[in-house]
């Protein structure tokens, strides 16, 4: 039985407890009041534009890129209903706005009137001016959808900002160029992000070059990239070029044609875990595996070109790149290169990170070895397959190249 000590110390605590939930909701509907008053009133303002990263915060802006994002900061700002730059609309995120700020990506189109004006529109039809100027940005690539396409064909390069008029230049020197009024050689999509180009003469193997009246941009890929090939299936090189397909040098008809020389086509009906060689090969002159891919997988490329006759649909092919004493002994330990994928008839080229190989292998992974590895790409998964695939290019390339010294790319 409680004393009556005991008893007052307990309502006394309670009592307590009472009074700080009230001074606490009383504290939040003041503050929240105080909050409402000043979302609500006042004419909107800005005071200045600066970049949202925090150990930059300082840094105010004039100008900013096709893209970037910028925080507007000033006052009143929580009702804004659009904001235009030059021409252009803005897509403003409700998240990113509040009473004293608003965080939005710039327009990335190309303006078609330029007035160095950004516009806010607000609830009550309020319009705010602010002197702004995007800069345009110079041609920005990605990637091909094929590295390696013959004289006279049509090249597709993805990739940002590629205005009219603008020009493709090949290694070796050869410009392509192209305008809005001539497209018989190449042409541009209209959200400026692809070009269509057609392979000219002389064109050789290294960095393209887009060029638009912004800029100029080089690629981190090369064109007809013959670095560092692990199998070309081209029997000149003096190698078994150990694969179960047919290497094909002179296409007949149904034959995907050639890219750069010999490829090897496999047609195959596969069944579960059926051992389909698309390259094997141990060791050797012709592997050409810089040190740094292997000590730095993560700046590195796995890529080769595909053609699918029929969709890559079941199954799955397996990578290795080991210690030739290893090779393919650990059948449990390989990188899987998975369907589903469809070229629809035509040559792709396909990236895979280096490091996802080396995550894969584990411990089998090759350390760096002079006397060459065993490489596989084999078919040996559950799932029945119709196989009609070609193959070609096998190379481990760099991620990015360093840029020319002294050059404006």
């Amino acid at each position: 039985m409680l004393s009556k000590t005991n008893k007052l110390e307990d309502m006394k605590t309670i009592y307590k407890s009472i009074l700080f939930v009230a001074v606490v909701i009383v504290a939040t509907l003041c503050n929240w009041s105080c909050d409402n008053k000043d979302n609500s009133t006042g004419t909107p303002y800005i005071s200045y534009v600066r970049v949202t990263n925090p150990t930059s915060a300082d840094s105010l802006l004039v100008a900013a890129g096709q893209g970037q994002l910028v925080a507007i900061v000033g006052g009143n700002l929580q009702t804004i209903k659009e904001l235009w730059v030059n021409d252009l609309q803005a897509k403003l995120t409700p998240s990113f706005i509040s009473n004293s700020s608003i965080l939005v990506h710039m327009p990335d189109s190309l303006p078609s009137v330029v007035t160095d004006k950004m516009k806010l529109i607000f609830a009550d039809g309020f319009t705010l001016l602010y002197d702004f100027h995007i800069t345009i940005n110079k041609p920005a690539i990605g990637i091909m959808d094929c590295e390696f396409v013959p004289e006279g064909e049509m090249a597709t390069i993805h990739g940002s900002y590629f205005y009219l008029p603008v020009s493709v230049t090949f290694p070796g020197g050869v410009t392509v160029k192209g305008t809005a009024d001539e497209t018989d050689n190449l042409t541009v999509s209209t959200d400026n992000k692809i070009i269509t180009v057609k392979v000219p003469k002389g064109a050789g193997s290294g960095q393209l070059i887009v060029t638009t009246n912004f800029g100029a941009q080089i690629s981190d890929f090369w064109f007809r990239d013959n670095r560092n090939i692990l199998e070309g299936f081209d029997p000149s090189d003096g190698h078994d070029t150990g694969t179960d397909g047919t290497i094909v040098t002179n296409p007949g008809a149904g034959d995907p044609p050639l890219i750069s020389g010999p490829y090897t086509r496999i047609i195959k009906n596969m069944g579960d875990w059926d051992w389909t060689r698309v390259a094997l090969r141990y060791g050797g002159p012709s592997y050409e595996i810089p040190d740094e891919a292997i000590l730095h997988p993560d700046q590195y490329f796995f890529k080769f070109e595909v053609c699918t006759t029929k969709p890559f649909s079941a199954n799955g092919v397996r990578g290795y790149v080991t210690d030739p004493a290893v090779g393919s002994d650990t059948p449990d330990i390989f990188y899987e290169w998975k369907p589903p994928f469809d070229s629809q008839g035509i040559w792709q080229t396909v990236s895979i990170p280096f490091e996802d190989f080396a995550s894969a292998l584990g411990s089998y992974f090759a350390p760096v070895l002079p006397d060459g590895y065993y490489f596989g790409f084999v078919y040996c998964e559950g799932g029945a397959l119709d196989c009609d695939m070609s193959y070609d290019n096998f190379r481990i390339v760099p991620k990015t190249i360093p840029k020319p010294a002294g050059s404006d790319y």
